[in-house]
Order: C-alpha cells, then sequence, then structure tokens
C-alpha cells in the first residue's frame, strides 16, 4: 500500500478529513462583508440568508470544531469509525482580502483525529496549514501515528495479510510564482515503519524482505490552482506535479524515485449542472518497498487492491446543485496499475461507479459534508465526505 494511503485514507484521517491535501485560494462567491465581521456576532447555526443549518460563524467567530465522523468501510481495513476535529481561524490572507474588498481567501486549518477498524487497524494523528503574506506562502505539516492489518497482492493477485506500523510525517512549504496561480516549493516525507507478514504467508516474488525500513524522500513540488473553492470548488482547475527521491541523506535506508501528476477541473455546464473531471498518475523507479508501490485510488475500490511499479487513474464526476445548499453526484473511474509484474496492455483494467450526496454545511467557508457510495467489482464502500473526494 501507498505509504500516503496508510496515514490518510484509513478513515480520511487528518488532512483529508479537513481539505488540506492540495489546499488551495479559496476566491468565493459569496459577499465578503459577511465572510470575517469585525465585531463577534452573537452564536448562531442557522445562516442569516436563508435560515438555514449553518456553522459558519460558530467555526470562524466563535472557534468552534467541527467534529468529522468517518464511517469506514474501506476493503483494504475492514469496518470501524473515525473521528476528526478540524478547527478554523482567520488568516493573515483573510483579513488583507477583507481589508481589500476581494473576498475571503483561505483560512487556517488544524485538524487532529483517530480511527479504528474490527481488523485491528487504528491510526492517530494530526495536521496543520496555514498561510502568510496575502496567501503567498503556503504551509502543510502533519504528523501520524499508524497501526495497519493490510493485504498485499502482488504478482500472485491473491491477498496476504500483513501488519504495517510505525509513524509517518510530512512537511511542505509552498511559494506563488508572482501573482499568478502557480506554487512552487520543497516536500519532505519521512515515514518510520515495521512490516510483518502473517500467518507465515510471505510474498516470495519479493525476495528478501527487510522487516525495519525508513522512507526519507526530499523533492520538489509545483501547484497550479485556480479553484473558487478549497473545498466544494464550482469552477476552476488544481494540478500537481511532484518529484520526490528517498536517499540517505533524507534519513532512507532504500533509493528510489517517485514522479506523480495529477489535475482536477470543474466546468460549469449551465448554471446547476457541473462536470468534474480527474486524471491521476503515478511514476517510480528504484528500490520502491512493496507497500509504497503506487496502487490505483478510486472510490470503491480497496486501497492497495490493485498495485505495482505505475499507477494511471481517470475519473469523472456530474453533479447537480438541486438548491444552494444540497447537491447530488454521480461519478465513474477507471485505471490501471502496470510496470513489473504486468505490462501496461496485460494489466487489469479498474472500473468503479458510485453516486452521492452533499450539504453545504458552512457557506462562508464553502465547506459541504456528505456521503459517496461506490461500487468495483466484487466491491461495494460507503464514504463521509468533506467536500470533494478528490485532493
Amino acid at each position: 500500500m501507498h505509504m500516503r494511503s496508510v496515514w490518510v485514507t484509513i478513515g480520511e484521517l487528518c488532512i483529508a478529513w479537513s481539505g488540506l491535501i492540495g489546499v488551495a485560494s479559496a476566491q468565493t462567491d459569496t459577499p465578503q462583508e459577511s465572510s470575517f465581521p469585525d465585531h463577534k456576532p452573537r452564536l448562531s447555526f442557522f445562516d442569516t440568508e436563508d435560515g438555514m443549518l449553518d456553522t459558519s460563524d460558530f467555526l470562524l467567530q466563535h472557534k468552534g470544531a467541527l467534529p468529522v465522523p468517518t464511517v469506514i468501510t474501506e476493503p483494504a481495513v475492514g469496518y470501524g469509525f473515525g473521528l476528526a476535529l478540524a478547527f478554523f481561524s482567520e488568516s493573515d490572507a483573510s483579513r488583507q482580502a477583507k481589508q481589500s474588498g476581494t473576498g475571503p481567501a483561505p483560512p487556517n486549518i488544524t485538524a487532529i483525529g483517530g480511527a479504528y477498524t474490527d481488523n485491528g487497524t487504528w491510526a492517530a494523528g494530526a495536521a496543520h496549514f496555514h498561510t502568510w503574506g496575502d496567501d503567498r506562502i503556503r504551509y502543510l505539516g502533519a504528523i501520524a501515528k499508524v497501526d495497519a492489518n493490510l493485504e498485499y497482492f502482488g504478482q500472485a493477485n491473491q491477498p496476504r495479510a500483513y501488519q504495517l506500523r510505525g509513524f509517518a510525517l510530512i512537511q511542505q512549504l509552498l511559494f506563488r510564482v508572482a501573482d499568478s496561480h502557480w506554487y512552487i516549493g520543497p516536500r519532505y516525507v519521512y515515514a518510520d515503519m515495521s512490516s510483518t507478514f502473517k500467518f507465515g504467508d510471505t510474498a516470495r516474488e519479493l525476495g528478501p524482505i527487510e522487516q525495519d525500513l525508513r522512507i526519507g524522500k526530499g523533492g520538489v513540488v509545483i501547484d497550479y490552482d485556480s479553484r473558487d473553492n478549497i473545498f466544494f470548488p464550482n469552477k476552476g482547475s488544481y494540478a500537481e506535479v511532484e518529484a520526490q527521491f528517498a536517499r540517505s541523506a533524507f534519513g532512507s535506508t532504500q533509493s528510489f524515485n517517485m514522479y506523480n501528476a495529477r489535475g482536477f477541473t470543474w466546468l460549469p455546464i449551465s448554471r446547476n449542472w457541473i462536470l468534474g473531471l480527474r486524471a491521476d498518475t503515478k511514476f517510480s523507479t528504484g528500490n520502491v518497498p512493496f507497500y509504497a508501490q503506487p496502487y490505483v485510488d478510486l472510490r470503491g475500490v480497496q486501497k492497495g487492491r490493485y498495485q505495482d511499479r505505475n499507477a494511471v487513474v481517470a475519473e469523472a464526476e456530474l453533479r447537480w446543485d438541486v438548491t444552494p445548499r444540497w447537491s447530488v453526484l454521480a461519478f465513474s473511474g477507471t485505471g490501471k496499475a502496470y510496470g513489473r509484474w504486468h505490462d501496461f496492455s496485460d494489466a487489469t483494467t479498474v472500473i468503479s461507479v458510485g453516486t452521492g450526496f452533499r450539504y453545504m454545511l458552512a457557506r462562508k467557508l464553502g465547506l459541504s459534508m456528505g456521503v459517496d457510495v461506490a461500487h468495483s467489482r466484487g466491491q461495494n464502500a460507503f464514504y463521509i465526505q468533506v467536500g470533494s473526494a478528490w485532493r
């Protein structure tokens, strides 16, 4: 299983719960004068504009926490429950945007959480996103502890149980390029993990496996972001290109390279209909630990089920905004993992389909919550989502 999945996708822990991965500039279409009032208003959980349930003032003005429960149905780890608390505060960019009249900008976000499943997997962690200088500098940091019971399929395409335990952290600092939508900066990922195959059921195609490994990756990230909202975009695009290099100089016990590129775009096709498109590619070279190999990442597909040296994914999502608060959506995606065990033409083509809904829970943040239900061959799953499923 890919290292990112170990501490992010298990229960959508920490970062994904609060929409921090790939967080972007939030120029929402709501009136800026109501976003960050100068005086703390009386606490209310109902919007003054439409009278509907809304947590904007509670989160922004009263330092409240947004609880994000997660009912885990991920086939990779079984059934379980997770809970995260996300805290929002006004950033420098938010204050400067209010003074200039350009509308709200990304808030600072802190998230803490944990998760447990019926196969004994558990995880806990914390994450923080911060901006400075009118959103010209963006910081993202996270740390997590995991004890996961997973399955490796490999060349035999048969599940073999293994345990992965340890901790991981990420540090990222991006700088805006002039006044553009582009950001560039370094990212560092470190994971100290111990892996053990259970019941003597080893993956012989992997050869001798060193149980205790440290992964230290340093690299460069280039982001493009023109989304109108960081959580649940109505228009705009987000793209990221990343090159990471695991070397002893970064604390890694194995040397390998990872090259990732992903892009999302949201296209309004009418006032109430929005088409979303996603492409995601991951490539690796060198001595990659088996659990850190790229895999097909789609809703309804077991994490790590289709895993190899490279992975490609494409997905489309059609959304209907029934009302300003309520949205329903349908999605379908396909992907392949290839490069070591199979050529691209011989690799299994994975297809998933699903549907879901969202409720705009915090209008001034553009933050929505809802549920997605997805299906792929022989697998079903549902997910509690904060905003878009694409991060």
